[in-house]
């Protein structure tokens, strides 16, 4: 056993969760997503427009569901219309079509400043009439999870950290409570494939893989849990591996930043 094989308790929210997150968006069938939560993974994130790529996810939930286990899962459902009536009425569709009577996450997609108070009033109401367990956030914004750490609106911040983005290092863990703060999400952890290209990489440096990408994230104490996407089952089996793999060495971590240094220096020059 090592650490990354071990739920983790999500921030403020109490949640237990397995350390690798599940995106819907990649169009991986139902073993996929089941064969990851037999392995601990139980944070599953699906958008509410649930379109044809959400269906492997979609059949999983329900028959994990089916199995006894709902208490189990975490389930996320995105919402990015950023407006009410149309932000409620989607999430009511994504909670029917799933299958279940609440989600554990609202989460409130891609906002670069605070949500509009007509947004936040949609939260509260869900959460009160108990549709929604806890409230999440997703943005590229560090100084917005900086604004909201304190004021215990959000429950969980879904941010973007990688070898190349390593921004939240210095704007947004700081900040952080050690006891009673959000639970931290990371996403974009190959750079959108990035780390993973030879002709991205310094003279005579060898690609990193998916693993090491997410071993990176998960490397930092104040990461709770990192996002990856799946196309089929095999894809899911390689990264799943990184629960086996524990944190990075000292050597390996200053390997990856190099790399990371490197692609973020190429691209400002």
């Amino acid at each position: 056993m090592n650490e990354f094989s071990e739920p983790v308790r999500l921030g403020r929210t109490g949640m237990m969760a397995g350390r690798l997150g599940i995106a819907s968006s990649y169009g991986a069938p139902a073993a996929a997503y089941e064969e990851a939560f037999e392995r601990g993974c139980n944070y599953f994130s699906v958008g509410t427009f649930l379109r044809g790529r959400s269906a492997g996810m979609i059949r999983a939930i329900r028959n994990i569901v089916k199995k006894g286990y709902r208490d189990r899962l975490i389930i996320s459902l995105a919402e990015y219309t950023h407006s009410r009536w149309p932000g409620r009425n989607h999430f009511l569709k994504g909670l029917k079509k799933l299958g279940i009577e609440y989600v554990d996450a609202l989460m409130l997609g891609y906002y670069p400043r605070r949500p509009r108070t007509a947004v936040l009033d949609m939260a509260t109401e869900l959460r009160e009439k108990q549709l929604v367990r806890f409230v999440s956030l997703s943005g590229h914004h560090r100084r917005l999870f900086q604004e909201l750490t304190d004021d215990g609106l959000i429950d969980i911040f879904h941010l973007r950290y990688n070898a190349v983005n390593r921004g939240a290092e210095k704007d947004v863990f700081p900040y952080l409570k050690k006891d009673g703060g959000p639970g931290i999400v990371a996403f974009t952890a190959t750079r959108w494939g990035q780390l993973l290209q030879q002709k991205r990489m310094p003279p005579g440096e060898q690609p990193l893989t998916a693993k090491d990408c997410y071993r990176f994230a998960l490397s930092h104490p104040a990461v709770d849990i990192c996002m990856t996407g799946t196309r089929d089952l095999e894809m899911m089996r390689e990264n799943l591996e990184t629960l086996d793999s524990g944190p990075l060495s000292g050597e390996e971590m200053a390997r990856i930043r190099r790399i990371g240094d490197h692609i973020y220096g190429k691209q400002r020059a």
